[in-house]
């Protein structure tokens, strides 16, 4: 019992310490990623602030407008209830006081609060976004294999023509194709909403009714990063296969599929993921055209919405919500790497534990 206890005791000192250091370098890799992000963040909020107050009219001309007519005392009462009747600097101070309230302002074409109508789109978006990332990479790089795997024979190259035409048609024109084809002629698929208007569905029924109408703007959405990652993963895995290490795996007679999938391909994925990381930003930018060809009630259609009604405090919202989301991401991403490869948890730790010393 005594040796037990001595055995116990000595391995959890043992553990005790590489806990410790675990726990430190993830407090300093997160102190270190906040202060990373606080600027840029800052930038983005400086640079979406200044360029909205370039764009011609606001807020108070829309309204007008669409009233049919209205004097200047109107207008001038109107500004003055959407706060625009004051300078730029002291709009700017405005919103930052309203950002230190974790408020994110006024919707004056809405008329609620801004953080409400975006929570109330944002679900839908994410939905569109990760089916069409998940789409995008599970189709991407499993082209991406084969097109490796029969380099330079005819899967190769009839995956390779099929890639080049998703690379190379836009995405809204894709959109327009697939309703064309599988909605007006075919009348397999809805072509606009996200449920079918004047049902009442619950549980099996309603999901699969959000399936059949999130099926057609998800692939149109991840078509083009679909040809990115394949050629991508066909690129990288070729290179990765002239390694030494996967000859040594060869050489001591691993399975060919052993060999593609344990040492090719987890190699490859490192630049698949980085690049994965970085296209976030265009997926929620393409979602703006995807959302708006299919009447998805989304953040895209939201913000297409607000430039025209020029509803600066819903623009600014989404602009900082898209840039928190990629600063995110390209978190996940750094996690990602490590996981995939050792190596970039010893140069992190390597890194920071430098840092330290310092």
């Amino acid at each position: 019992m005594t040796d037990n206890a001595s055995i116990s005791s000595s391995g959890a000192a043992e553990r005790s310490p590489a806990a410790s250091r675990v726990g430190v370098a993830i407090s300093r890799a997160s102190r270190h990623l906040a202060f990373r992000a606080a600027p840029t963040v800052l930038c983005v909020l400086l640079a979406n602030f200044f360029l909205l107050k370039l764009m011609p009219g606001d807020a108070a001309d829309v309204l007008a407008g669409e009233l049919g007519s209205a004097t200047e005392e109107t207008m001038r009462a109107l500004r003055s209830h959407l706060g625009l009747d004051a300078t730029v600097f002291e709009q700017l101070l405005n919103y930052f006081a309203h950002l230190a309230h974790f408020s994110l302002g006024f919707s004056p074409r809405y008329n609620a609060p801004v953080l409400e109508v975006i929570l109330s789109r944002l679900p839908w978006t994410l939905l569109l976004m990760a089916t069409a990332f998940a789409i995008a990479l599970l189709v991407g790089i499993s082209a991406g294999v084969v097109m490796a795997t029969w380099r330079n024979r005819w899967p190769d190259r009839v995956i390779g023509t099929i890639v080049l035409f998703f690379y190379s048609t836009p995405g809204f024109w894709i959109a327009l194709a697939f309703v064309v084809v599988f909605s007006v002629y075919l009348g397999w698929l809805p072509s606009d909403g996200n449920v079918t208007i004047g049902k009442t569905l619950r549980g099996w029924a309603y999901l699969t009714d959000i399936a059949s109408h999130l099926l057609l703007p998800a692939i149109a959405l991840s078509a083009h990063f679909i040809a990115i990652y394949a050629r991508l993963t066909r690129a990288a895995m070729v290179e990765v296969a002239r390694q030494d290490f996967v000859r040594t795996a060869v050489a001591k007679g691993v399975h060919p599929i052993g060999v593609v999938f344990r040492h090719v391909l987890r190699n490859a994925l490192i630049p698949v993921t980085t690049a994965a990381g970085m296209h976030i930003g265009n997926l929620l930018g393409g979602a703006a055209a995807i959302e708006t060809v299919f009447s998805w009630p989304g953040l895209g259609r939201l913000a297409l919405e607000a430039v025209n009604s020029r509803d600066y405090p819903i623009l600014l919202g989404i602009l900082l919500l898209s840039s928190l989301l990629v600063i995110v991401a390209n978190l996940l991403v750094d996690l990602l790497h490590a996981a995939i490869d050792p190596r970039t948890r010893l140069n992190s730790e390597s890194v920071i534990g430098a840092g330290g010393a310092h």
